[in-house]
């Protein structure tokens, strides 16, 4: 796996209340992949800290475009303002799909505007995205590694939210 290109915030910088888990909207995010090829659909696995709900999109690839697609789509489907009360953060892995963070940071209505905050965990500690990791493990009682997405469709990966 391609390490990230940039440098981000560090978990170590986001606000110890954060992990309280007292307030809504402090998310969690990776990617569950199948088949390592490139060009494979993929899975975006969203986890809100607090309630643990879910947000689960099926994306044509694993690349830090297709993340930027399901966020963009959010927040036109939630509104900017919402987004942000929404998705006050995000915290994610090292992997190259958020090494756009600037790009996921930054609204899509309101050009200049920030819509989140992106935090980066530490390489090789997946426990600091706990609830992230739980959810993913879930998705995999469906879709075991390995799984080739390519046949899935977006109908199929909604009913993992019921």
């Amino acid at each position: 796996m391609q390490k990230r290109l940039s440098k981000g915030t560090g978990i170590d910088e986001r606000p110890d209340d954060i992990d309280t888990r007292d307030e809504f909207g402090h998310w969690e995010m990776d990617s569950v992949i199948g088949k390592k090829k490139e060009g494979k659909k993929a899975i975006i696995v969203l986890t809100e800290r607090k309630t643990r709900m879910e947000i689960v999109r099926l994306v044509k690839n694993h690349t830090s475009t297709e993340v930027l697609r399901v966020l963009n789509k959010l927040e036109r489907d939630f509104g900017e303002k919402n987004f942000r009360q929404i998705f006050k953060t995000i915290t994610v892995d090292n992997g190259s799909e958020f090494s756009d963070y600037e790009g996921i940071e930054k609204s899509l209505i309101h050009k200049g505007h920030k819509r989140t905050k992106v935090y980066f965990c530490h390489p090789y500690s997946a426990y600091e995205r706990g609830s992230n990791e739980n959810q993913n493990r879930m998705v995999r009682r469906h879709y075991p590694k390995g799984y080739d997405f390519t046949n899935t469709t977006p109908a199929e990966i909604r009913k993992l939210h019921k």
